[in-house]
């Protein structure tokens, strides 16, 4: 797939590991400049320097997406840096596993406020710049788990990503009017360095409910997100795009 982001400036929050790595180095691929977010400004500079090693404009930014001063001051460093943000790529989560009885407050509100949270905060700080460009663009990265599967032990993690999908859609409604789109990629089981350290017991069992029998590639997520960045997506708000390798399709194990 080919999209020119030639001149685009986009923000990938968590964008230093995982889906987030992968969706700044497929953006990266088609000319724009990626800033990599992260709370570790080490891992996030790693990232962009293997961007600009293989040839591409990268540059990294620490921040901690649970404090709004945080991610103002990010969306504003980059605005003044670059002079722009034209597409904001919401990725920063987290999913540690507590089974509901062991379940904290504190427990809960880490992954809410990161995932949930932390979203609205990148979106809310990032938007007066967003307004500024032509063609501005806002993918969340939500789950499968929660708006659509559930899966034990995750029940604040499910509750984030769902909430992620009713804020979007309103958000969706008082962006148009700026020509702002903000859409969100579902991603399904992905191999990424956060899954494989569930063990492989787990990875497994979730390659045996996929009809592809296998777990997704980073890249699967991050050209559904490139789509969505697209001018050729101009007239799509408020959506969802699930990636999933057909996870949600079978109504029995024994369908596939």
């Amino acid at each position: 797939m080919q999209v020119d982001l030639k001149g685009k400036i986009v923000v990938v929050t968590g964008g230093s590991k995982g889906i987030g790595k992968g969706i700044a180095s497929v953006f990266a691929m088609q000319g724009a400049h990626v800033v990599v977010a992260g709370r570790s400004l080490d891992a996030a500079n790693k990232t962009a320097e293997e961007l600009k090693d293989k040839g591409y404009t990268s540059s990294a930014i620490s921040v901690d997406v649970e404090k709004y001063e945080s991610v103002e001051k990010m969306a504003s460093e980059v605005a003044e840096q670059f002079g722009a943000i034209d597409i904001l790529c919401s990725n920063a989560g987290i999913f540690p596993s507590v089974k509901l009885e062991d379940m904290t407050t504190d427990n809960w509100d880490q992954v809410l406020n990161i995932n949930t949270r932390g979203t609205m905060f990148a979106v809310k700080a990032c938007l007066p710049y967003l307004k500024q460009s032509q063609n501005a663009r806002i993918v969340i990265t939500s789950s499968i788990t929660g708006p659509i599967t559930g899966y034990a032990g995750w029940t604040h993690y499910a509750a984030s990503k769902a909430a992620q999908l009713g804020f979007m859609r309103s958000a969706a409604l008082e962006l148009a009017p700026y020509n702002i789109t903000i859409n969100a990629v579902m991603p399904g089981n992905i191999e990424t360095e956060s899954l494989e350290g569930l063990g492989d017991e787990y990875l497994k069992k979730m390659a045996q409910t996929i009809p592809f029998g296998r777990l997704g590639k980073v890249e699967d997520i991050a050209y559904a997100a490139l789509f969505l960045s697209s001018k050729e997506a101009g007239y799509i708000t408020g959506q969802t795009i699930v990636i999933d390798g057909g996870q949600t399709l079978p109504e029995d194990s024994d369908a596939f």
